[in-house]
C-alpha cells in the first residue's frame, strides 16, 4: 500500500478547513437574519428605540456576515491567471463597505435616540420583547460556541473576526434588555435613548476598527514590528545564514506574503544555496501556513539597497 503524499496531506486539510469556514459563514448568515426578522417583530411591538439599535445592530451583523461569506470563498479561490496574487483584497475592500454602512447606522441612531430624548415616548408590549432579546442571546451564544470551535480546527482569520463581533454583541443585547425593564418597571423613559446612543458609540468604535485594518491591507502596511521581528528570527535561525535584510511584509485578507534577502557564503555552490532557501521557506511557511514567501540569495558582504528598512 502506497502512503499518501505530504502535499495531498496538506491540500486534502486546506479542502476540509474551506468546508468548516464556509459551514460557519453559512451559520453566521442563517443566524443573524433570523435575529433581523424577531427583533423588527420585537421593535414594531415595542416602539424601543434601544430595540431599533439591537435591530439596526442585526441588520449590520447580517450585512458583515454575508460579505464575511463571499471574502472567506474568494480567499479560498485559488489564483489564476488574471490574479496571481490570489483574491484576497476582496476582505478589505469588503471591510471599507461595512465600516461605511456601520457609521451610517450608527449616526441614523443617534437622530433618533436624540428625538426620542427630546419627545419621550413610552413603551409597549415590553414582555415580548423582553422573549425577542432572551432568545437573540441564546442562538448567539450557539453561534459563538460553534464559530470557536471551526476557528480552533481552521485558524480562519475571517472567522475568529467574526466570532469576536458577535461576542460582542451579547452585551448590546443584554443593554436592550435592561433598558426595557428600566423602562418598564421603573419608568424611567430616558433609558430606552441612552442605552440606544451608547450601542451607537460601540458601533462606530467598530466601524472605525474594521476602516483601519481595512484600509493598512489595501495600502500593504507592513505587519506589525513584533510579526517582522519573528520573521527575522526564524530567517536567520538556519546556521548557514549570515544575515537576513529587505525584509518586505503585507497581508491580503487571509492571505501573508513574505519577501526577503538571505546573506549567504560567497563561495557556496548555487545548489546548496536553493536548498538553504528552501528550508527557510519551509521554516517561515510553519509558522505563517498558506504565505507566500519569496526568497532571494545574496553573497555575504553584499551591502542592502539604500533606504530600505531591515
Amino acid at each position: 500500500m502506497i502512503a499518501p503524499s505530504p502535499d495531498g496531506d496538506h491540500k486534502k486539510s486546506i479542502e476540509q478547513s474551506g468546508v468548516l469556514m464556509h459551514r460557519a459563514a453559512i451559520a453566521s448568515v442563517s443566524v443573524s437574519l433570523f435575529l433581523v426578522a424577531i427583533k423588527t417583530f420585537a421593535y414594531f411591538a415595542s416602539h424601543s428605540v434601544a430595540m431599533l439599535a439591537s435591530l439596526a445592530d442585526s441588520a449590520l451583523d447580517l450585512f458583515a456576515s454575508s460579505l464575511n461569506m463571499l471574502a472567506i470563498r474568494s480567499a479560498l479561490a485559488p489564483a489564476d491567471a488574471e490574479h496571481r496574487f490570489g483574491h484576497g483584497k476582496a476582505e478589505p475592500l469588503a471591510g471599507l463597505a461595512q465600516g461605511a454602512f456601520i457609521s451610517a447606522s450608527a449616526l441614523f441612531l443617534v437622530l433618533q435616540a436624540v428625538q426620542r430624548i427630546i419627545t419621550p415616548e413610552p413603551l409597549d408590549n415590553s414582555i415580548p420583547a423582553l422573549v425577542v432579546m432572551g432568545i437573540s442571546i441564546f442562538v448567539t451564544i450557539l453561534l459563538v460556541l460553534y464559530q470557536r470551535r471551526v476557528v480552533a480546527k481552521t485558524g480562519s482569520l475571517a472567522v475568529e473576526a467574526d466570532t469576536t463581533h458577535y461576542a460582542s454583541d451579547l452585551a448590546t443585547n443584554l443593554g436592550v434588555i435592561v433598558a426595557l425593564v428600566l423602562v418598564t418597571w421603573l419608568d424611567w423613559t430616558l433609558a430606552d435613548p441612552l442605552i440606544a446612543l451608547a450601542v451607537a458609540g460601540v458601533m462606530l468604535f467598530t466601524a472605525f476598527g474594521v476602516g483601519r485594518q481595512s484600509f493598512n491591507q489595501l495600502m500593504d502596511r507592513e505587519l506589525p514590528d513584533e510579526e517582522r521581528a519573528r520573521i527575522l528570527r526564524i530567517a536567520r535561525s538556519h546556521p548557514a545564514v549570515r544575515d537576513v535584510h529587505e525584509l518586505k511584509t503585507r497581508a491580503a485578507g487571509l492571505s501573508t506574503f513574505i519577501q526577503l534577502h538571505l546573506a549567504l557564503d560567497p563561495a557556496m555552490p548555487l545548489s546548496q544555496a536553493h536548498v538553504i532557501s528552501d528550508a527557510v521557506e519551509q521554516a517561515l511557511l510553519a509558522a505563517y501556513p498558506g504565505a507566500e514567501v519569496i526568497i532571494h540569495q545574496d553573497p555575504a558582504g553584499l551591502e542592502p539597497l539604500p533606504g530600505l528598512p531591515e
